[in-house]
């Protein structure tokens, strides 16, 4: 593992999770400005790994493995607090299915890969603006309280819908995929 900028910010995104929990359930009122801070701060480095990769030539197989696992694992410890927090169908059945399509691109890429086809589901500009997304909701989820008369919270379950469109992208990633996945199962079928 090269340790360069990078992915020491991406491994800094991954220790932040066990802060960002622990902070969360902190009985104080400051607890959610300080947990959405956190938040961002990870959203930050989630920006800032890949710019200095590229503009460092620091990228590697490692950091292309590890940030969107850093990525996937933040936001699936954001939703599942924010469910305990707040728990409605409202909010669970966008997180289900944020999080579910999370573990279903990822299990297709890690198959992709080990066929030597990882480069026909690589990370697309969709997933890039998905990931954005889904940082916004979850900053105005993890807020919560209104600004003035901005209802936070409200805007971050209108925002939080909008992600679980994401399927869009999966179907995307599965349509690329397809043509290898037909003919692997034609394949498995004929033995």
């Amino acid at each position: 593992m090269p340790l360069n900028i990078p992915n020491l910010l991406t491994l800094l995104r991954i220790a932040l999770i066990p802060v960002f929990v622990v902070v969360f359930y902190l009985p104080y009122s400051w607890s959610n400005e300080v947990t959405t801070l956190i938040f961002a701060l990870a959203g930050l480095t989630d920006w800032l790994d890949g710019y200095l990769a590229r503009r460092l030539k620091q990228e590697s197989p490692f950091g292309a493995f590890l940030d969107p696992v850093a990525d996937k694992l933040i936001v699936a410890a954001a939703l599942v607090l924010l469910v305990q927090a707040h728990p409605t169908p409202l909010l669970a059945i966008p997180a289900l299915i944020i999080i579910g399509r999370e573990i279903a691109i990822s299990a297709l890429r890690e198959w992709m890969a080990a066929i030597g086809e990882r480069v026909k589901v690589a990370v697309m500009m969709v997933g890039k603006l998905k990931t954005s997304a889904q940082i916004g909701a979850i900053l105005l989820l993890l807020y919560g309280d209104s600004i003035g008369p901005f209802p936070t919270y409200d805007a971050g379950i209108v925002l939080i819908y909008g992600c679980s469109l994401t399927l869009w992208s999966m179907i995307v990633y599965l349509i690329k995929a397809w043509p290898i996945l037909q003919e692997k199962f034609i394949t498995w079928l004929d033995r």
